[in-house]
């Protein structure tokens, strides 16, 4: 008899989300350009950011999302410094250009087509050592804004 109560209370249960969702708004897809969205401002080299041109596509103040999909430029001698985030993991592909990413073992040099993986807690970043442009599509899955991201800069 126990099993049967907790069966109709399971269903009961099941059958309420269901409804709840139906009656959720619709998702919305969310869509940008390149040109259209601004570059971070107030980006500091104390906290890492040497000189980058930062955008950030999709997150939570824009889109709503719970991850951040960003494209950023570094110039010649720009460098996002040694840095980790405690709540999100973070991937970066280099689309264009070469450099050197932070790894516990030091830098390794780094080339278009690269893929980068850095679960949270783990440290990384990217320093363009070339004569040439890098630029890096990236994202944070599980945190919606820098803020949220649990963003450390490693002062070495």
């Amino acid at each position: 008899m126990g099993r049967a109560i907790v069966k109709r209370a399971v269903r009961k249960t099941k059958r309420k989300v269901i409804s709840a969702r139906r009656a959720a708004a619709p998702a919305k897809m969310y869509r940008t350009n390149l040109a259209e969205v601004p570059k971070v401002e107030g980006l500091k080299r104390d906290d890492g950011w040497v000189d980058m041109q930062v955008q950030f596509l999709i997150d939570k103040k824009t889109a709503g999302a719970d991850h951040v999909v960003g494209w950023t430029v570094l110039k010649p001698g720009a460098r996002h410094e040694n840095h980790r985030h405690h709540n999100c993991d973070e991937f970066f592909i280099v689309i264009k250009g070469q450099g050197h990413i932070y790894t516990d073992e030091g830098q390794k040099p780094s080339v278009e087509g690269d893929v980068i993986y850095s679960p949270r807690g783990c440290w990384h970043g990217f320093n363009n050592t070339s004569d040439k442009d890098v630029v890096l599509v990236w994202g944070w899955m599980g945190a919606g804004s820098i803020e949220t991201s649990g963003y450390e800069v490693g002062h070495e």
